[in-house]
């Protein structure tokens, strides 16, 4: 496990170069070697600009970082059947070929039928300002997104149109994808006009997810605050969800960050005093070998900290002592363990 950066916090002031020194100089001073990328996308078409991607990559080996990830737009699941989303998904997989051809050996992808949802803004600790939302008593009277009436049924479709037909390019160029969900979970059919493909039930959807295409190159961005705050009890309903995808391998990278609340009322905290027990957590990904990114995000903001890197410093700080924490405790147990099968064999 190693910590990981992307773009939720650019160091070098307004406009910055996400592979620019001074972004890059930033996360090395934290202890950060990996980093996440948007796609550089060429307009109005959807094609990575291959020579950028060239670029970025270059950047990062000349500074000692790994572009580890490519984070993909989620254009695609806003289209009906047709030619015009078929031609899309001949051009994502065109995309995972040239993030083979630079060496980056994940893609990831949040499907936003409708825009993230948040409603609320709370005073958290030392004046900052937590994020937060609310089901609304009238959410009935939400206007439509921009993708208009999307049922259950014509949502799924369109998730096992992408997998059946991207999934076997990803394994054959090497390239694993990982789903994001959506932000917030839960959402009560027709809101905005969608039935997201995450609700009612995060763990029943995540599970059937993964079951259209059952292969190593279909998993999952487990963002944590997210799936915290698609349950009713995300202290004791976020543990097994973690086990059962680190155990079939299915977690690709993680945001581990934190909530108060739960289902349809929650605000985003720092990741030490929400519900999760991330420590917990941490250790379930040790005990199933777990290997990718452990990223902060969505770290609450302050009028001093308009860019966020004072939030992030601290949450890059935070996950690096938890990742060395259970890596030291799982050392003891097994020396322990191997002290112990030395006395039984004397005996």
């Amino acid at each position: 496990m190693h910590v990981g950066a992307d773009y939720h916090a650019i160091a070098g002031g307004p406009g910055a170069d996400i592979t620019g020194r001074a972004n890059l100089e930033f996360n090395l001073r934290h202890g950060v070697r990996h980093l996440t990328v948007h796609a550089p996308t060429n307009p109005g078409d959807g094609n990575w600009d291959l020579d950028r991607l060239r670029r970025m990559r270059d950047d990062c080996d000349r500074f000692g970082v790994t572009l580890e990830a490519i984070r993909m737009d989620s254009n695609y699941i806003r289209m009906p059947a047709g030619a015009a989303r078929d031609r899309q998904i001949e051009t994502i997989i065109d995309n995972i070929r040239k993030a083979a051809s630079v060496g980056v050996g994940l893609i990831t992808y949040h499907w936003t039928m409708i825009p993230i949802r948040r409603n609320r803004q709370l005073a958290g600790r030392g004046g900052a300002l937590y994020q937060g939302f609310r089901l609304e008593r009238d959410w009935r009277r939400l206007p439509a997104g921009e993708a208009g009436r999307v049922s259950s049924e014509e949502y799924w479709e369109r998730i096992r149109y992408f997998l059946t037909r991207v999934v076997p390019a990803a394994a054959e160029y090497g390239v694993r994808l990982a789903c994001h969900p959506y932000d917030p979970p839960g959402l009560p059919f027709g809101y905005q006009g969608v039935d997201n493909w995450d609700s009612p039930d995060i763990f029943a959807a995540i599970r059937s997810y993964e079951a259209i295409v059952d292969s190593p190159y279909n998993g999952f961005q487990l963002c944590l605050g997210t799936v915290a705050e698609g349950l009713r009890d995300p202290r004791r309903q976020s543990l097994p969800l973690v086990t059962y995808l680190a155990r079939r391998g299915k977690i690709h990278q993680v945001h581990m960050r934190n909530i108060r609340g739960g289902l349809h009322d929650f605000v985003e905290v720092y990741p030490d005093e929400g519900e999760l027990e991330l420590f917990a957590i941490m250790r379930t990904l040790r005990d199933a070998r777990y290997s990718g990114s452990i990223l902060p995000d969505h770290m609450p903001r302050h009028p001093d900290d308009p860019g966020g890197l004072q939030a992030f410093a601290f949450g890059y700080g935070y996950l690096r002592a938890l990742i060395e924490a259970v890596t030291a405790e799982g050392s003891r147990g097994a020396s322990a363990a191997q002290s112990a099968g030395s006395r039984t064999r004397r005996i």
